[in-house]
Order: structure tokens, then sequence, then C-alpha cells
């Protein structure tokens, strides 16, 4: 669910070797496959660089996990800290849910995502937004933060503009999804994510004038603002 820095490529995982079986379980071949982002895997074009061949995303609610500014990347690069899950029953957040339609594009998420755990959800943890029914049939997938690579964001390990903004250009993608509610998708994405903190780069190219390599700047500025990283 992570996106580097803008000097390196953006959305993969600063991990290294194999995904381990304990941490990323086979899947069953014989039924759907499906994956909720809740990160960087949300932003359409992020998700297709690791798993092009999936269904659209779509919005739903997820209960029981709460997503944070809490993984620390592995070093590569400069320090960043991602977004990332940990179960929490009274927790929910918006996020996508996504079909992959090749086994193999699990695989290579696994790749990307080697500071996860990927672990299997119940589809009575989800409420879709776009008036879809949950899937009734198939596995459901989540990455969950490994305790070991959780830190809250520091001077060393801020949040990264970059990042955020891949973030909310996926919520904003997703948000042209939603039907019969009244909320602000986008804004649901700010208040369903804790852990944002005062130690925030802002490592956008030219930020005078971010839209010529962020389009959405003005909209993922104006979600931002309800964010505790602004307040202060």
């Amino acid at each position: 669910m992570r996106a580097m820095p803008a000097v390196l490529l953006i959305g993969l995982s600063g991990g290294s070797g194999l995904a381990d079986e304990a941490s990323h379980p086979k899947s069953d071949p014989e039924v759907p496959q499906y994956v909720i982002g809740y990160g960087s895997l949300m932003e359409n074009a992020s998700k297709a660089r690791t798993a092009p061949d999936t269904g659209a995303n779509l919005p739903v609610m997820v209960t029981g996990y709460e997503r944070s500014w809490h993984l620390r990347g592995s070093g590569v690069g400069f320090g960043t800290t991602y977004l990332g899950v940990q179960v929490k029953a009274a927790a929910s957040m918006v996020a996508a849910l996504y079909r992959d339609f090749a086994g193999q594009d699990i695989l290579d998420t696994d790749q990307r995502e080697l500071d996860y755990c990927r672990g299997e959800v119940d589809p009575g943890a989800l409420r879709m937004l776009d008036g879809s029914a949950v899937p009734e049939t198939g596995q459901i997938w989540i990455y969950v933060s490994k305790p070991e690579a959780v830190e809250p964001p520091n001077a060393d390990y801020p949040i990264v503009q970059s990042y955020v903004d891949i973030f909310i250009t996926g919520c904003l993608q997703l948000a042209e999804r939603v039907v019969g509610q009244n909320e602000d998708f986008g804004e649901q994405c700010i208040t369903t994510t804790s852990g944002w903190s005062p130690h925030w780069v802002n490592d956008r190219l030219l930020p005078r004038r971010p839209f010529i390599y962020q389009p959405n700047a003005a909209e993922i500025d104006s979600c931002s603002k309800t964010s505790p990283m602004n307040s202060g």
C-alpha cells in the first residue's frame, strides 16, 4: 500500500527477498479472489503497475481495521512513513475493493507489500458504497502491517506529499462511483485515517506550480485541510 518518494518508482515496496508463505498464504485458485486496497492500491495507475489484470476499484466501507500512518519504510532511499492497517474491532475505514483475475497479480502484490501480511477478511466486514453487493463467494484479502514495521512518523521518517497525493487521488477516483450517501468520500478518506503528523515533507516537483505534475493538487489540498497534519 505504499509509494516511494518522488525520486524512486512510485508504488514499489522497499522490502527485499521473496514473500514468505506465513505472511502471504496461498490463495484458492478455484474461487474468485478480491483485494482491499487502502493506500496506493486505491489509485488506478499505481495499482496497475503491479496488478494490471484486475477489475475496477469499487468504494467500500471496511469495519474491524484501522488505517493509520505507521508503516516505516525499510530504508531504500529517504526515510518515509506509509499507510498501514491493524486489526481493531471498533474501527472502520473507506477503501477500494477489486477482483484479481489472475493469480499472478496477487503474487506480484505480495512482493510489493513485503512489510505487510496478507490476511483474509470476512465478507460481513464490508459494505459496498457503489450500490453493488458484497461478493458472496471467494476470498477477500487485506494487507495488515507487520508489527515490527509499525512506528509513528518522525523527522527521519515523515509522511511525504507524493504519497498523500497518490492516496487521495485514489479516493477522488473512487468518489465518482459512490452512490446514496451524503458524506464526501474524499473527506472520509481523511477522517477514517489516523496518525496524521506534523512530520510531513512536501516532495512534489516544483511545488509552486504543482498542477503541472499533479493535476489533482487543488482537490487533494482541499481534502487535506481537514487532516491534523495541517493544524497548529
